[in-house]
């Protein structure tokens, strides 16, 4: 095995001299026509050996307080019941196995509601069902606290060790009070849920003290120590299946379900599915919490920003202690001398917060980008001038030099497609009949990371590249681009690449977060196949950097060997492992991007029609065109739904969400996306990881419903700061038509 640590440049390798041109090339997903078909099992699809029952959470609706008795007579008499379980202590009463595995209690103690308080489990799943609707629970009410502005004298600071510490630089309120242009505005962001496609599932089976799970889960490595803490039994007794994932953006880091499953199942002795339905995944999995942002800023009358102010409020449910990162994407942004970037947390009776798709720039860049837009009306500046003018020539938070930053050009590219030059700055000037039509932009931007990854390359005697690693892929196309990265490295077609994921008896992936696993398990693939490599040279009696590798022939030396000759009998085996290192600290790394829209709003009724959106991104090595551009469109679209449609709307009297279902949780439908443009400015990052690749997924959410929240300004006149932008916002300020 070799372990490459990230303490430098990983150098010239068999990836950078290959000629066989698959990297970058937009090639189909190798995993497409499985899922078109059908053969792609998910969770809740596997076929366990014997015959399945099925489990239903019974869940808390009281938010806070505790469960005085519970009545499962009843429910115990129906037909097609099993068990009903409710004093387990292993059962999970949070939104996330971590916390139940690091202060194991089932009390019946409630601190918000939704909790989970018990599981029936029966022969079919609606039988199941209507045994936990016939369970009768008497609570002890407590009154709880569910507003966070109402509670924001009893906020803290972040926790020792917190992602995000509090940071303050130079003196912000003295740098205000001596500009000559200064903005201080709030704006607020919404609770917002996980809405994947694919709920929460999974499928426990056991065998003796062996235990079989399948389930949707994004970072294998992390997942099963935590569920065998859970349940009380030896990792190495425990193997979890989760070969796909219909989509994961932080909240299937190994929810509640996974649990209830094994539990079930060694009650029963029968392998148990438990689904929750979509109504319980609102509060059963953490979601994002809302935020308060306050933005200051301060600059002379050339836009030069001398002060830059992201202080935030944000709530978290009680004993918790993430909080979303607000300010995170702010840091490195534009320069400023003085730079305040706080937060405080409040704690109260609501639904846990977690990490959702770019956990603190999702939100915090909306807030940022739009008052950026303020400012750069205030000083009479073209938005995209006023940010070239605050671009920093290192980063401005930490002194760091970028490992590789390419924003201006994301600015100009951007700003030649999409016509920027046509925009009009006085808003309300573009009309088509009762239509008012608007430009705006924002900056995206996003933080990277490189994460520790192993993997498995096997060259059989066939000439068949065979890659294991419990990597999974949640939609993003991890199975192709793995597979072109060792076809690019070992000189193979496409089509002799096999790719094993999701599996936690292969070695230990990165997983799918952050935005880091393509760069980190790519890595860790193409280290692997540098071992190959050299010994398929020294069996070719040549130096690896003399030796080509093309369509499954090595040639050197006047000589060319199929690769299934050089194998011989035994596969030629390798583990290769990449580990962050001093790179990460010595680099500033993030990606960035810049964002257009065009919008149209009604002067009579103030509907808001997005018409277009484009995006140019910098992140780094683009390992699939079609992929790659996949993410981004995606990222838009999410960014389009938090500006017009997304917000989880909490009771104030209960707790409880009122929209938990994705009738009245509203997303954006096909005929809310308009003509959606991405773009890359690509440059090979070296100091980010071995495969010079960035974190692509979170970036395209980034400053997009800035984007549209001033390509809305521009159109009407009208300033909204609290999202998403409902028709009670704009109906007031339209002009007189």
């Amino acid at each position: 095995m070799t372990e490459y640590v990230m303490d430098a440049d990983f150098g010239p390798s068999a990836l950078s001299r290959s000629v066989q041109g698959l990297l970058g090339k937009g090639i189909d997903r190798i995993d497409g026509v499985a899922k078109v078909t059908g053969a792609a099992l998910y969770a809740a699809e596997h076929r366990p050996k014997g015959d399945m029952a099925y489990g239903y959470a019974i869940t808390a609706t009281v938010a806070v307080g505790a469960v005085r008795s519970i009545d499962t007579k009843a429910a115990e008499a129906m037909p097609g019941v099993l068990a009903v379980i409710t004093d387990d202590p292993r059962l999970p009463s949070e939104s996330h196995i971590i916390r139940a595995a690091q202060h194991p209690r089932n009390d019946g103690t409630l601190e918000s509601y939704g909790q989970i308080i018990g599981l029936v489990v029966a022969d079919s799943f609606e039988a199941a069902r209507a045994a936990a609707q016939a369970v009768s629970v008497d609570y002890v009410q407590v009154k709880g606290q569910f507003d966070t502005l109402a509670n924001q004298a009893s906020a803290q600071d972040p926790h020792k060790g917190a992602m995000l510490p509090n940071i303050v630089i130079g003196d912000v309120d003295a740098a205000l009070e001596a500009a000559e242009v200064t903005l201080d505005v709030t704006y607020s962001t919404p609770y917002q849920v996980h809405a994947a496609m694919e709920p929460h599932a999974a499928i426990a089976e056991w065998d003796g003290d062996k235990l079989t799970l399948y389930g949707s889960i994004q970072i294998m490595r992390g997942f099963t120590p935590v569920l065998a803490n859970s349940l009380g039994m030896p990792v190495e007794n425990i193997h979890v299946l989760s070969p796909y994932i219909g989509g994961g953006f932080g909240g299937k880091i190994g929810g509640p379900e996974t649990v209830l499953a094994a539990i079930a199942a060694q009650k029963v002795g029968r392998p148990v599915k438990v689904a929750l339905t979509r109504q319980q995944l609102f509060h059963s999995i953490y979601g994002r919490a809302d935020t308060h942002q306050r933005i200051r800023l301060a600059a002379g009358p050339d836009g030069k920003l001398t002060a830059m102010a992201q202080d935030s409020i944000t709530s978290q449910k009680t004993g918790l202690n993430f909080f979303e990162p607000v300010a995170l994407g702010a840091l490195s942004l534009y320069a400023a001398p003085a730079r305040s970037f706080t937060t405080k947390i409040v704690k109260i009776n609501v639904t846990a917060a977690g990490a959702v798709r770019a956990p603190g720039e999702a939100v915090g860049m909306m807030a940022l980008e739009a008052a950026m837009d303020e400012m750069a009306e205030q000083l009479g500046m073209d938005p995209i001038d006023f940010r070239k003018a605050n671009e920093p020539s290192v980063d401005p938070t930490s002194g760091k030099p970028f490992s590789t930053r390419r924003l201006i050009d994301c600015y100009d590219e951007g700003a030649r497609r999409f016509g920027w030059d046509a925009r009009i700055a006085t808003p309300g000037q573009r009309r088509e009949g009762e239509w008012l039509i608007g430009l705006g932009m924002a900056t995206a931007a996003r933080v990277n990371f490189l994460a520790d990854s192993f993997a498995r390359v096997r060259l059989t005697p066939e000439g068949v590249a065979e890659i294991e690693t419990d990597m999974t892929d949640i939609g993003t196309g991890t199975y192709t681009i793995l597979a072109q990265i060792a076809g690019e490295s070992l000189g193979l077609p496409i089509e002799r690449i096999r790719v094993a994921l999701g599996d936690s008896n292969h070695p230990d992936g990165a997983g799918s977060g952050g935005s880091f696993g393509a760069a980190s398990s790519g890595s860790s693939v193409m280290i692997a196949c540098e071992d190959i490599v050299a010994e398929l040279a020294k069996r070719m009696g040549a130096n690896p950097e003399d030796m080509t590798l093309k369509d499954g022939f090595a040639i050197a030396g006047n000589r060319q060997v199929p690769l299934s000759e050089l194998v011989g009998d035994a596969p030629i085996e390798a583990i290769g492992a990449i580990h962050p290192g001093t790179n990460s600290r010595s680099f500033s790394q993030g990606t960035y991007g810049a964002q257009f829209a065009e919008v149209a709003v009604h002067a009579v009724t103030g509907e808001v029609r997005v018409r277009r959106l484009l995006g140019i991104f910098d992140c780094g090595r683009i390992l699939n065109a079609k992929t790659a551009r996949s993410q981004a469109i995606g990222g838009m679209i999410w960014g389009l739904g938090y500006a017009l449609h997304e917000a989880a709307i909490l009771d104030p009297r209960t707790g409880a969400y009122v929209n938990r279902d994705l009738a009245e949780y509203h997303i954006p439908v096909n005929a809310d996306v308009p003509q959606i443009e991405a773009w890359f400015v690509e440059e090979i990052d070296e100091h980010a990881s071995p495969v010079g690749a960035k974190g692509l997924g979170e970036l395209g959410i980034s400053g997009l419903g800035a984007a549209v929240t001033n390509a809305v300004y521009n159109a009407c006149g009208v300033r909204v700061r609290d999202w998403p932008m409902t028709l009670d916002q704009i109906l007031p300020g339209l002009p007189p038509v």
